[in-house]
């Protein structure tokens, strides 16, 4: 079909360019449906581990669900990424949506009944996990057929803006409702937001695969993503690099109910403050990056930002007291959304249109990867604590930062690369 009109945000920033995304109806769809489905997904973020918690008072089972979402995200994300550039991509969207619901819903039947176990939510999030690899390497390239390269900044600005305030409107609703409604009712609006998601990506228009996509063999279609990361250097040390904030954010989040529970004891309550501090966080660091100039230089602040994350998370990790701690966590995760927004984007930018959807399925599993961290950092913290578990992989995502960074002259050279490709006129 024809692509639509795309939003030019010119050579400025501000609120203005920041929000002309949203002048574009699809896009609008587009950012609603994700912001139901993530919303959801921030809810089952706080109320998985707290069943999961309090059906096995377990810090290491806690890891155990978290790995259960990570193995077929990483295992499935580059099949993903090749239906992502051969198939219509709104149907994979909706299709692997719909399962995602129907899984949810099994759970929330079980749990309504007293009949859950925590192998069923071992069960529940292993299959969650299978259809990440389906839906989110399409959500990528959709976002780019929406909008376009020239509103690509705003866009995932925006996008991200969406979905770290949805990590504070979910997780937030949960902790407080846990209370009022018990865990049945958390879990069952967060069931209900699945349904309204696919409502929303239903409005979108369909948008076909690159002609000649299918004509190439699956097989060769999937080594050809691979061999495009490996071949260009500043896309692969960009997915690398990318694995810095989401390796911390993913053990911490996912041991959140410990610290909140042994460590500040602050309750259910307390958990979704966490929670909200981080979203809040990740809104301030978006909105930040959305009214950045298209052209401002980025490489200087992804450095920096990543350490400063790496840094506020140490010190939360270690910190006796919880309002501290909120203030620490809030700082870390509005820099690790400015890191993320500019690392993104500047993949986005520098990939064509016939690799997206396989680059898109790399970049989930750099989103997968550090998921397994969450294991051996969770038996750790049985061993010798949540605070030390935590604080020491930090300390250790610090070093990782500045070696990843002095090695690379890739990384060093981003700014130039990146006005390069934006000045290309090829397609």
């Amino acid at each position: 079909m024809t692509t639509p009109p795309q939003p030019n945000p010119g050579a400025r920033g501000g609120l203005r360019a920041a929000l002309k995304p949203l002048s574009l109806p699809h896009f609008r769809w587009l950012f609603g449906s994700g912001a139901a489905f993530f919303m959801a997904m921030g809810g089952q973020m706080l109320v998985r581990p707290y069943l999961a918690f309090q059906l096995t008072d377990s810090e290491f089972a806690l890891g155990v669900v978290t790995a259960a979402m990570a193995v077929p995200m990483l295992l499935l994300a580059p099949f993903g990424g090749v239906l992502a550039d051969r198939r219509e991509r709104r149907s994979l969207i909706v299709v692997a949506q719909i399962a995602a619901f129907v899984g949810e819903l099994a759970i929330l039947l079980l749990l309504v009944n007293h009949r859950l176990e925590y192998w069923h939510l071992v069960v529940s999030t292993f299959l969650m996990g299978c259809t990440f690899p389906i839906s989110m390497p399409a959500r990528n390239a959709l976002l780019v057929n929406v909008v376009g390269k020239d509103g690509l900044v705003s866009a995932v600005a925006l996008n991200m803006s969406m979905q770290n305030m949805t990590r504070v409107v979910g997780p937030a609703l949960a902790g407080f409702l846990i209370p009022f409604v018990e865990v049945e009712g958390a879990y069952a609006i967060n069931v209900a937001l699945y349904l309204v998601a696919i409502l929303a990506t239903l409005r979108l228009p369909r948008f076909r695969p690159p002609k000649g996509a299918r004509s190439v063999p699956v097989l060769k279609s999937l080594v050809g993503g691979f061999q495009y990361v490996v071949t260009n250097r500043t896309v692969g040390f960009l997915l690398l690099y990318g694995l810095v904030p989401m390796s911390l954010a993913t053990p911490f989040q996912n041991l959140g109910v410990v610290f909140t529970e042994e460590v500040w004891h602050v309750g259910s309550v307390g958990l979704g403050v966490l929670n909200a501090a981080m979203g809040i966080g990740g809104v301030a660091g978006t909105v930040v990056v959305a009214m950045r100039a298209p052209g401002a230089g980025r490489q200087r602040m992804m450095t920096l930002t990543a350490l400063l994350f790496a840094g506020s998370l140490a010190l939360a990790a270690f910190s006796p007291w919880f309002a501290p701690a909120l203030v620490l966590v809030f700082v870390g995760h509005a820099c690790a959304a400015i890191f993320t927004a500019l690392n993104n984007t500047a993949v986005q930018i520098l990939i064509p249109d016939e690799v997206r959807g396989r680059v898109s399925s790399l970049m989930m599993m750099s989103f997968s990867l550090p998921m397994f961290g969450t294991l051996p950092v969770s038996a750790a913290a049985e061993t010798y604590g949540a605070p030390l578990a935590v604080g020491v992989s930090c300390v250790l995502g610090v070093v990782f930062a500045v070696g990843f960074y002095a090695m690379s002259s890739d990384l060093r050279n981003l700014d130039a690369r990146v006005a390069a490709t934006r000045l290309d006129p090829a397609p």
